[in-house]
């Protein structure tokens, strides 16, 4: 498609047009998880509106006080670096290499933004990864818990499909109590109602059901 024009009254609008032209290509990105109905797999732009409207629905389930509009600009930008470097699974021995291919696509991305927004978002994103902050521990939570309730919806599909343990799902979410031990309770009975039910196969215990809220 043929680029916007520059727009000389305004320069910064254009390049915020551009920006998000650019980023649409986020409904391009197919993750590893069917939607809820088992139709299709999701895309990225689906995954962060999902999780968005997750964060305002369970806000009152996080361990602290939370800036919830930090929260929510977290979740609709931390998936837009999977234009350039695509979606890592989860569970992927790959997955160790995705932050360096992921931190480059953020810095061209982001960079099309004038400086301020620029910064924030990156920022943003970077804080989002580290999971340091009370906003980044509470968006964490809906970026993992989504999957869990897509696989427990479909029959563990994803799960069969990748050979996916008990211990590995939990192995990989635990840290979902740091930003709300309510919200990681259930996931764990959601879990061991999945493995009841033949969704999820179950080696030895991990360690992980006890850990707490940090």
């Amino acid at each position: 498609m043929p680029a916007l024009p520059d727009y000389p009254p305004n320069p910064q609008l254009s390049q915020q047009l551009r920006f998000l032209i650019e980023v649409d290509k986020v409904k391009s990105i197919f993750r590893k998880s069917m939607l809820f109905d088992g139709s299709r797999f999701e895309n990225d732009a689906e995954h962060s509106w999902t999780i968005a409207l997750m964060a305002v629905l369970l806000r009152e389930h996080a361990n602290f006080s939370v800036d919830l509009e930090k929260a929510i600009t977290m979740l609709l930008v931390h998936d837009i670096v999977e234009i350039d470097a695509g979606d890592s699974f989860l569970y992927s021995a790959e997955r160790s290499d995705a932050y360096g291919k992921e931190h480059q696509s953020a810095q061209r991305i982001f960079g099309m933004l004038m400086p301020a927004q620029r910064d924030y978002f990156l920022q943003l994103w970077e804080e989002f990864e580290a999971r340091e902050s009370n906003e980044a521990r509470f968006a964490s939570v809906f970026d993992r818990m989504e999957p869990i309730l897509q696989n427990y919806a479909n029959e563990g599909s994803t799960w069969k499909q990748n050979h996916v343990t008990y211990e590995m799902v939990v192995s990989k979410n635990c840290h979902i109590a740091e930003g709300s031990q309510a919200i990681w309770e259930f996931v764990l009975f959601l879990l061991n109602d999945a493995v009841h039910m033949g969704y999820l196969p179950r080696e030895a215990n991990c360690g992980c059901e006890t850990q707490q809220s940090a």
